[in-house]
């Protein structure tokens, strides 16, 4: 494994003003308060495992707090009051703040996840800010028709009026993951506020840093007390008490699969609402007729981005046999010139797994590969001060039966397929449990299409991966999940239906 250089420079002067703090405090009904138990727990640079800092570690009483303060809130006159046009001004004050904010928010991303500055910076942190801007336009969009009727049995003289309106479904508990913290965070609030709703915020035990600190640009751009409350803690502890609590009227998950089914057991005592987005195993297809230079560079890209902990990595790549070789050969070379270090420094292309308990994760899979006959044809090495390092891996010689080829990795490994025709290709791209998203490389876009409208996944990718915007919905099929995020679909998650049906 190349050598890693951790070293990297100072914070500025915002970030490093919020790491000062004692302890973060977490938010209800408006005021930054510490827990029921008094307990903290440390969040750590997954770099070099150094503690950065402390957070409040909630349990089910401050939820109950939480929960309650969201409830008051929803019925009361200064959230319920707004109207459309000021809900949607507040939102997109909110992503001005971010604006302003995106390089504290960017360094503070880096320290808690790991990830090269330039992912937040450039990529995840202005995805927030176009979540808040998007869902600032729809707040005043929010309509119901009038429905013609065929029913004749009003009175004589009289008729019938009917008509449907959307209204918020109420209290929402969002937990949001660790991978892409904030970009995903406002993934769930933007549209949740933009539909009237309240929130309670649970964010990922180890990355929750930029979720304070968005809550503090919340409060700087006028959001009433308690529209949006934070909690933080474990999952086993503060987001199960969330999920199961009786006064929230919906959950919205992102996560893993085995998580999310714990969410829908949870779920069940008051039937609330529930939208998933999980996990994913999602296959990339180069076809014989691709650009084969900007397939093999996005197909690398697919998998290295952000250490490959992305719910959509294209972590199953699938090349047509005449041109295998180029594009194992071209992916190999892609990952080994990527420079591992510390996310600070402006030299790293890719920093640390979020954990040394994550790597060592993805370690054991390469390991398992390796034991069934799998080949490493380049990477395969764990690194690093804090062993959360993971070398690009590139792997063939698979099995459909293997684990690294059925299970979700959320690592920087890629295993590689070759095929022969469209129908085989196909039928292994669906072979998965997974349905997230899936890419085509093709020059026939005709067939291309063909491919996209066969393949199982939520999302299609042609000539390109991870192509995101604020307008195209994101989810999954199969057990990747339920519902979606972003674009108009998302917005929908938060809305109850209600008809009216008068005789006037």
């Amino acid at each position: 494994m190349q050598q890693i250089d951790i070293s990297a420079p100072e914070p500025g002067k915002a970030a490093s003003a919020l790491l000062a703090c004692p302890a973060q405090k977490i938010l209800i009904d408006g005021q930054w308060v510490e827990t029921e138990s008094g307990d903290v727990f440390e969040t750590l640079d997954p770099a070099t495992g150094q503690v950065i800092g402390k957070l409040q570690r909630c349990d089910a009483r401050d939820v109950d707090k939480a929960v309650a303060a969201a409830r008051r809130a929803l019925e009361g006159a200064a959230w319920s009051g707004m109207t459309p046009m000021e809900r949607s001004q507040l939102l997109w004050r909110i992503a001005d703040l971010i604006e302003a904010n995106i390089d504290e928010l960017a360094e503070l991303e880096t320290l808690d996840q790991g990830k090269a500055l330039y992912v937040g910076r450039w990529a995840e942190i202005p995805g927030a800010v176009n979540q808040f801007r998007y869902f600032s336009g729809l707040a005043t969009k929010i309509e119901g028709t009038t429905i013609p009727t065929s029913i004749n049995y009003q009175p004589e003289g009289k008729q019938v009026f009917a008509y449907t309106q959307k209204e918020p479904v109420g209290v929402v508990g969002a937990i949001v993951p660790w991978n892409s913290p904030l970009v995903l965070t406002a993934m769930k609030l933007a549209p949740a506020l933009a539909a009237g709703c309240t929130i309670v915020l649970k964010p990922a035990e180890n990355t929750s840093l930029t979720a304070v600190r968005l809550l503090e640009l919340m409060q700087e751009a006028g959001l009433p007390d308690g529209v949006v409350n934070l909690v933080t803690g474990y999952g086993n502890e503060a987001g199960a008490a969330l999920a199961q609590h009786p006064g929230v009227d919906k959950i919205a998950f992102t996560g893993s699969t085995a998580t999310g089914r714990q969410i829908l057991d949870a779920a069940k005592g008051n039937l609330k609402k529930v939208t998933l987005e999980l996990g994913g195993k999602s296959p990339v297809i180069i076809m014989p007729d691709a650009d084969i230079d900007a397939a093999v560079q996005g197909a690398a890209n697919a998998i290295f981005f952000n250490g490959g902990q992305v719910c959509i990595a294209g972590s199953r790549l699938y090349c047509h046999s005449s041109i295998q070789d180029k594009v194992i050969e071209g992916v190999a070379a892609i990952g080994e010139q990527i420079t591992l270090g510390h996310g600070l420094n402006p030299e790293t292309q890719m920093g640390p797994l979020v954990s040394r308990e994550h790597s060592a994760k993805v370690a054991e899979y390469i390991a398992d590969g390796k034991s069934s006959g799998a080949s490493i044809v380049a990477g395969g090495e764990t690194g690093g001060p804090n062993a959360s390092f993971v070398a690009p891996t590139v792997i063939t010689d698979v099995k459909p039966d293997m684990r690294i080829v059925r299970e979700e990795i959320f690592g920087p490994v890629v295993v590689v397929t070759p095929f022969d025709d469209t129908d085989e290709v196909v039928a292994a791209a669906n072979d998965s449990e997974y349905g997230l998203a899936a890419g085509v490389w093709t020059e026939g876009m005709s067939n291309g299409i063909r491919m996209a409208n066969r393949l199982k996944a939520g999302t299609i990718w042609i000539n390109g991966h991870a192509m995101y915007d604020a307008s195209l919905p994101i989810g999954g099929m199969k057990q990747s999940g339920w519902g979606r995020d972003s674009g108009q679909a998302a917005l929908q998650n938060y809305l109850e239906l209600k008809t009216v049906c008068a005789i006037v």
